[in-house]
């Protein structure tokens, strides 16, 4: 997911989209752990929608 969408985003459906993308890394985790992914690069991509969701989330909350 792109910065630009996130921002556009109310607190609930970030707070919403970033459990559900969670779930999603934890999902892709385990099936890297039982047998290798066909683009192991999407573990990164998604890991990094998960740290701009957070990063979102906070800096909401700071102001």
């Amino acid at each position: 997911m792109k910065q630009s969408e996130i921002i556009q985003l109310s607190t609930a459906e970030l707070q919403e989209k970033l459990s559900e993308t969670k779930k999603s890394y934890a999902d892709l985790k385990m099936a890297h752990a039982i047998s290798p992914l066909e683009n192991p690069i999407q573990l990164r991509n998604v890991r990094r929608s998960v740290a701009r969701l957070a990063t979102e989330l906070t800096k909401r909350d700071g102001q």
